[in-house]
């Protein structure tokens, strides 16, 4: 690479790690921890691609960007952030930004963006979105594993291309959808869903074609996958109708089955499903983002308080409790546990205790049937990775999958063995067998809380 790069990020670390991976691919590296001595920079016509934080002491990156495109248009901006929200990931877009990444990034992914932004022949036609609070929206959590999804949504607001979501049962899959429509600048239109698995032809002809359903409107086709035969091929037809096609319509349609699989089985059409995936989305389920289970469950005890219910706290001891469990039913089952917790918890504050003894009383989960070759741990994790790649069908899943899988491990373990050692942090080192240093570091970059002189499980 060749060109020079201005970085400006109030985390020394941050500068220092990115100077150096920069300048050993061939770029020449200025880097500041403020927004001052960045736009100075600019002003001053220096840098070919600038990488900047959103919060500095002096000022906001974002809210830079868009005095960065009026004087310079064709300088890309690539903006990196801690805020790991879809929020965020819009705004990036909305006012500019040539990509964002999300923090921690990895390396080579953004040596990678910096590569592309050099070669660049013209500035993304980037969307625009009308930004909302963040609590109005219903996509929450920052883990890794919903950054691909955010950043996705942030790119395609505003298009008219169909969209298909795939995601386990439970995962949120609908949300996605409304968060689509109403992000999208179609929020005055009608948001219609189609029960895919129940609706016959004259239910489409109705809504589609007969129906008071305004013109530029969603049409969400839910469990698209369970549609009948005749019913996909009528599909097919009123899509491609000019009477239909004049009203405008955008499909999103979802699926907890693999719908390339379908297809290849051919219970699906492939005309159809290639009309519909135009671009796909893979919701991860909630066991690949069991950071995000504290920031859901806070969120849903928010969104219950609004609607009138009761106000509550819950502790971190508790939100801990509730981390290690697993969720076979998803987001949806975590929202529908934490409204029980809020309605049967006497106490303003939710504890750990009354957390326990609420997952005890939940239905005994059946352990996934045992593949050949005994209970070895490398076993159950083979058969989850194959079930992980037969959701997505013959597509690839979303960049990232060692580093989600090995903190699906971690967390568990050495939240466990915190727990068996009760909190002692030399114990559960030398347990564990790594350096007591390397334990601090797992435990801070997990969120794992530590309780000294009592059993945690």
């Amino acid at each position: 690479m060749d060109g020079t790069i201005l970085i400006a990020d109030d985390d020394r670390t941050i500068r220092t790690v990115l100077t150096q991976a920069l300048t050993r691919a061939g770029c020449r590296v200025r880097a500041t921890g403020n927004t001052t001595t960045l736009w100075r920079w600019i002003e001053e016509g220096h840098g070919d691609v600038v990488i900047s934080d959103v919060m500095m002491p002096d000022g906001n990156g974002l809210d830079l960007l868009p005095a960065i495109t009026k004087r310079r248009p064709d300088l890309p901006v690539i903006i990196i952030s801690a805020q790991n929200t879809v929020l965020t990931a819009i705004k990036a877009s909305e006012a500019g930004a040539y990509d964002y990444l999300p923090k921690p990034f990895d390396l080579r992914e953004i040596l990678s963006k910096v590569g592309k932004a050099l070669t660049q022949t013209e500035r993304p036609n980037l969307p625009k979105a009308e930004i909302e609070p963040e609590n109005s929206l219903p996509l929450v959590g920052g883990s890794p594993a919903m950054q691909e999804v955010y950043r996705i949504v942030a790119r395609i607001l505003n298009t008219d291309l169909n969209v298909m979501v795939l995601g386990e049962s439970g995962t949120g899959k609908d949300l996605l959808a409304q968060t689509l429509h109403k992000l999208g600048g179609r929020v005055v239109t009608d948001f219609v869903t189609i029960n895919a698995a129940t609706i016959d032809c004259d239910g489409l002809e109705a809504i589609l074609l007969a129906g008071d359903t305004a013109k530029g409107g969603t049409i969400y086709l839910d469990e698209i996958g369970e549609m009948a035969a005749d019913c996909q091929l009528y599909l097919l037809g009123l899509m491609q109708n000019p009477a239909v096609t004049a009203r405008g319509f955008r499909y999103i349609s979802s699926s907890s089955q693999p719908m390339a699989q379908l297809v290849s089985d051919g219970l699906f059409r492939e005309d159809l499903f290639y009309r519909l995936n135009v671009i796909p989305i893979n919701l991860p389920p909630l066991r690949e983002r069991m950071n995000d289970i504290s920031d859901l469950t806070r969120h849903f005890l928010e969104k219950q308080s609004i609607a009138g219910g009761p106000q509550k706290r819950i502790s971190h001891e508790a939100l801990e409790k509730m981390r290690l469990e697993l969720w076979p039913g998803n987001v949806r089952a975590l929202e529908n546990f934490t409204q029980q917790l809020a309605i049967l918890c006497p106490e303003d504050e939710i504890d750990a205790v009354f957390v326990t003894e609420q997952i005890r009383q939940m239905p005994a989960k059946k352990p996934d049937a045992q593949p050949a070759g005994g209970d070895k741990l490398s076993t159950s994790v083979g058969a989850h990775i194959r079930r992980y790649f037969d959701q997505h069908g013959d597509a690839l899943p979303p960049p990232g999958l060692y580093n989600r899988i090995i903190r699906e491990v971690e967390l568990p373990l050495i939240a466990l063995s915190l727990s068996a050692t009760r909190g002692n942090q030399i114990k559960a080192a030398e347990l564990l067998g790594i350096n007591r240093n390397t334990l601090r570091k797992k435990i801070a970059e997990l969120d794992i809380l530590v309780t000294r002189g009592k059993k945690m499980m």
